[in-house]
């Protein structure tokens, strides 16, 4: 291993050392051309396996696991908010390692849960894409089912409207639920930045749409579930929710040019400009996008029992408490 600011290759652990990136679990492996080199920060340790000793699969995965991360979060020293671990408390460990195979093995296996979420990654992405696309074709290019033999007047097709995005939704507060507060459970808490935790009550009906207020500013985000929206966020309610709406939002500009202090004003907001369909154009596109959305939510239910499964397995392969 070598601290950070290392050059590292393809396969290496990148293992963060600074706060809050460790206790966040801030852990990767390499993913680079085989042959070239990649080039560290100072806030990453670079770990790799001998050869024929350690696989590296396998050292991924054990370097998730607390016999690594909590001795390296008690060796965190320095200045509040950029306190750093040491690389003595992770080279000095003594870890009783299975035979070389055996490593092999497991490496494999819970690799095959993370490329089973990789792909699924990347075919929500896909679809999501495919939505995108949709609604620029039908809302932006006006290239919607009979816009042939509908008159457009200033850019508005005849029995669309011109309105704000007050007409459409009301944006309602989140509310302050700090991490130390959430009880154990599976409603998913959503920040700006997404899914930050998980809590065991439910603040929003679903599905339901949320919107970066404070942080990420202007994210948008659909949950399927009933959710926590913390107070960083503002949420559309499950009656106004809609697959048009959710990527509306995801085109518009909330970053107020007048604002002194980053963050969503709501006033602002709602003074933006959008145009409505007619009923009948409305209710095609949802029907087209719901069963996408669908799919994008299977999904993800995929990933997230995956994710629960390979979890459960680590620390028992890890320990030799069950065999591969």
């Amino acid at each position: 291993m070598a601290a950070g600011g290392a050059k590292f290759a393809d396969g290496d652990i990148l293992f963060a050392r600074i706060t809050p990136c460790l206790q966040n679990g801030k852990i990767s492996q390499a993913v680079l051309v085989t042959g070239s080199l990649g080039f560290g920060s100072t806030e990453f340790f670079v770990f790799r396996g001998k050869d024929n000793q350690v696989d590296q699969s396998f050292l991924y995965y054990l370097s998730l696991t607390p016999a690594i991360t909590e001795p390296a979060k008690n060796s965190m020293v320095g200045a509040s908010g950029r306190q750093r671990a040491a690389i003595s408390s992770i080279s000095e460990l003594v870890i009783t390692l299975p035979q070389y195979d055996e490593q092999q093995r497991i490496g494999e296996l819970l690799t095959q849960y993370d490329d089973l979420i990789e792909t699924n990654h990347r075919r929500i992405a896909l679809l999501e894409e495919s939505a995108r696309l949709l609604y620029r074709e039908w809302f932006v290019k006006l290239r919607f089912p009979g816009h042939e033999l509908v008159k457009v007047a200033d850019g508005v097709p005849e029995g669309w409207s011109r309105k704000t995005l007050a007409d459409l939704a009301t944006l309602n507060y989140g509310k302050a639920l700090k991490a130390g507060d959430r009880k154990e459970g599976d409603v998913p808490v959503y920040g700006s930045s997404g899914i930050v935790g998980y809590h065991n009550v439910s603040l929003i009906n679903s599905p339901c749409i949320i919107i970066g207020r404070k942080g990420n500013v202007g994210s948008v985000f659909f949950s399927h579930v009933p959710c926590f929206g913390i107070d960083t966020v503002y949420y559309v309610n499950a009656e106004q929710t809609s697959c048009y709406l959710m990527l509306l939002l995801q085109t518009m500009n909330f970053i107020s040019s007048d604002a002194a202090v980053p963050g969503l004003n709501r006033n602002y907001a709602y003074g933006l400009p959008v145009i409505i369909p007619d009923e009948t154009t409305a209710t095609a596109f949802e029907e087209l996008l719901s069963p996408v959305f669908e799919q994008i939510n299977t999904l993800e239910n995929a990933n997230k029992k995956a994710a629960e499964a390979r979890d459960a397995l680590l620390p028992k392969l890890m320990s030799g408490q069950l065999a591969v």
